[in-house]
């Protein structure tokens, strides 16, 4: 039994419903997606789902969200099967963490890591004065080049650019990563163009570059970058005014009209310009506007920390570099009934545990308890293959080899 068709044949086995009129398939594989999605990799850690996750870095960007299933249909050819929504494709990332495979250190606390990697806000730099008007002003950040950087020339230094964390991937709808924007305020990916500050929740976007002054009446106004970035150009990122939640963030005013055409209320983060910024309020005649950011040396990275689900690197890559981890795969979804499942040894395991589901929802308590011993032993069984590899690895000890002996560069890339 190793296919999905006989997973359903055993659950209406157990359920006593033979046919489609009480429940039907389509039924039967979305309570499996339910179980096989939502309740196996919380229940059980299988070391058939461990795995490694490996990207390359893109220079500049410091900030890896974890990558996303697309949506997905749960009975291909049918139109009228539900869709399995974007969700993550890892549980989560462990150590070992190896940058172009030398192991840095790994962290899952933000305190530590900004301990050691602290971003070092740079405050009340003038990066340009008010005119008596909202705009348009081109700012200067007076610590980068404000040169454009040849496209054959490797980095050095940077500003750290704003980020859109993975929910605010979903909420857009489109598995495109990071957000991109037409200059406009729109994004790009859309097959009906939405604005940005609609779509993404005001929560999931993490601004790095601020741009502050005060109007007349002593209020503060407040431009930031969004972590959505201009397509076309990813060095540029687009400006906003951050609002409250959910979607407080407003477009600034006067965007492009014309697709790629302008660099229009955007930053960019290796000259450190804004150009052509529109404030949201009038700034008074010569009245400073600041700039806040993180200014950093970039380079190879030197540790990472996982948070949020989010992959953050310091230093800041200055050209592609190739990270691995240690993950834990989220299994993904069932396509059809002809399709293998990708362990046969737990067909009977994911059986029992969708028709588990659908008893106690539909209140079947007696038929439910009777069962439970045998699915309980089920999980035993599957989890015990697990167990037997882990229980083939010694533990290590101050007198065991620990993989520092004296030929660790035999037959490495060292070439000795």
């Amino acid at each position: 039994m190793n296919t999905l068709a006989d997973i359903i044949t055993y659950i209406r086995r157990i359920l006593k419903t033979p046919s489609n009129t009480v429940i039907t398939d389509a039924l039967l594989i979305d309570y499996i997606n339910r179980f096989w999605l939502m309740d196996v990799d919380a229940r059980i850690q299988l070391f058939d789902l461990k795995t490694k996750y490996q990207f390359q870095t893109v220079p500049g960007f410091d900030q890896y969200n974890m990558p996303l299933y697309s949506v997905q249909s749960e009975t291909a050819g049918n139109p009228a099967s539900p869709d399995i929504q974007m969700f993550p494709v890892y549980q989560g990332f462990m150590g070992p963490c190896f940058i172009n495979g030398i192991q840095m250190p790994f962290y899952t606390e933000r305190g530590t890591f900004f301990n050691t990697w602290p971003n070092y806000n740079q405050t009340l730099v003038q990066a340009g004065t008010g005119n008596g008007s909202a705009g348009p002003y081109t700012l200067n950040l007076p610590f980068l080049t404000n040169t454009p950087i040849l496209i054959n020339t490797t980095n050095t230094a940077g500003i750290i650019r704003g980020h859109v964390d993975l929910t605010g991937i979903m909420s857009t709808g489109v598995n495109v990563d990071p957000p991109l924007d037409n200059g406009s305020g729109v994004l790009i990916q859309n097959t009906n163009p939405l604005a940005t500050n609609t779509v993404i929740p005001s929560t999931s976007i993490h601004p790095q570059v601020y741009f502050t002054s005060n109007g007349s009446d002593g209020s503060n106004i407040v431009v930031c970058d969004t972590g959505v970035f201009l397509a076309g150009d990813l060095n540029y990122g687009l400006l906003m005014t951050p609002g409250p939640a959910p979607y407080g963030n407003q477009i600034l005013t006067n965007g492009a009209t014309t697709p790629y055409s302008t660099t229009q209320n955007t930053i960019n983060y290796f000259t450190g310009i804004a150009t052509n910024v529109y404030f949201p309020d009038v700034i008074p005649a010569g009245m400073q506007i600041n700039a806040q950011c993180v200014y950093y040396q970039e380079g190879i990275p030197r540790a990472c920390l996982y948070w949020n689900n989010t992959i953050i690197l310091r230093a800041p890559p200055n050209t592609q570099y190739l990270v691995e981890l240690d993950a834990y795969l989220t299994p993904a979804a069932f396509f059809n009934s002809s399709q293998a499942i990708p362990f046969g040894y737990m067909a009977e395991y994911i059986a029992r545990g969708a028709a588990r589901k659908i008893l106690s929802d539909t209140g079947d308590w007696e038929q439910f308890q009777a069962y439970e011993p045998l699915f309980k032993e089920q999980e035993s069984l599957v989890h015990i293959r697990s167990q037997r590899q882990w229980t083939a690895t010694r533990t290590q000890t101050i007198y065991s080899d620990q993989g520092n002996g004296n030929n660790n560069y035999n037959q490495s890339s060292y070439g000795v």
